[in-house]
């Protein structure tokens, strides 16, 4: 297959666009793309402080090459989760992103779970019934948690994660499967900060096929760790995403379709406003972040239980 553009030798093809492209062109394209999309969805503006959640994975360090060739102002948070395996996970992680950010001459923020609250995040999740087997809840419930504060206090106006498309679309799949409305409202490439404790959130990849975001790290020279979490076997989002490959192999652009038609059904109004309102909810008297019941939130109930069960 040849370039659209230049008829030189494609490196990709993407069917759903029907759209071959070159090396120079496709890392041409994967930004101007990404900056149609944070126009399009009022994302953020050039005067925006942004904080990038990176992980050492492919898009979220794609995610910050690209704010970085658009001349946005974007720092990283990394979070060490102390997540081992026998791998090295966590530890591998964080060389990648770190190496990221020096040879770019970016500002990385470290935050380090069992330093900052005495446990890694395996050792937090052994102190819930739900965590023994999986730390993933606890894992989500730590991460948004602590990328919220960090955003907060240091000033940032908006936190932007790499969710690709692939991410998303399995995402809304399992929600409308178990039809989960609440659930179903809030996911949107944007979540505003509807409440005093929270900050912006946007997923500028939203719309790219995880394909491309691997094919952009590549053609970039960007080392990123290649392994899963090691927890993550068995999980049902990557059953979810093997089902909808399989459809999207027979008819291509389906997950697009599917994602996108989601995005205008709510703008067209299908889906009720969500059962707990913005003033039902109270200030988290440890870290200031919203709570649905009692003085304490999720996450400082589980450091507070933690830290007594450790003394």
């Amino acid at each position: 297959m040849k370039c659209r553009k230049c008829s030189q030798k494609a490196v990709i093809n993407m069917r759903q666009h029907k759209l071959g492209l070159c090396k120079d062109h496709f890392l041409e394209w994967i930004p101007q793309q990404t900056q149609r999309f944070i126009e399009k969805y009022r994302m953020f503006t050039p005067e925006d402080n942004i904080l990038v959640a990176v992980s050492g994975g492919k898009d979220s360090l794609a995610l910050w090459d690209i704010l970085h060739r658009l001349e946005y102002k974007a720092d990283g948070l990394y979070i060490g989760l102390g997540i081992d395996g026998g791998s090295g996970y966590s530890d591998e992680s964080l060389r990648c992103s770190q190496q990221f950010a020096e040879v770019r001459g970016l500002k990385l923020i470290v935050v380090d779970v069992k330093e900052r609250y005495g446990s890694t995040i395996p050792e937090l999740a052994q102190k819930t019934a739900r965590g023994r087997d999986k730390p993933c809840s606890v894992c989500g419930l730590s991460k948004r948690n602590i990328m919220n504060r960090v955003a907060r206090q240091q000033g940032y106006d908006v936190l932007v994660t790499g969710h690709n498309l692939d991410d998303e679309a399995a995402v809304l799949f399992g929600n409308t499967l178990n039809w989960l409305g609440g659930y179903l409202q809030r996911q949107s490439p944007v979540l505003e900060a509807d409440h005093s404790g929270l900050v912006r959130k946007a997923k500028p990849l939203c719309r790219f096929y995880e394909r491309e975001m691997a094919a952009y790290a590549l053609l970039r020279g960007i080392e990123y760790i290649y392994e899963e979490c090691p927890h993550s076997v068995g999980a049902k989002s990557i059953y979810y995403k093997e089902l909808l490959n399989r459809l999207e192999a027979d008819r291509p652009g389906a997950k697009l379709h599917f994602y996108l038609s989601f995005l205008q059904a709510k703008e067209n109004g299908l889906f009720a406003p969500p059962e707990i309102e913005t003033q039902d909810l109270k200030s988290c008297v440890s870290c200031g972040q919203p709570t649905t019941a009692g003085e304490l939130c999720s996450f400082c109930r589980l450091v507070e239980l933690d830290y007594a069960v450790s003394r």
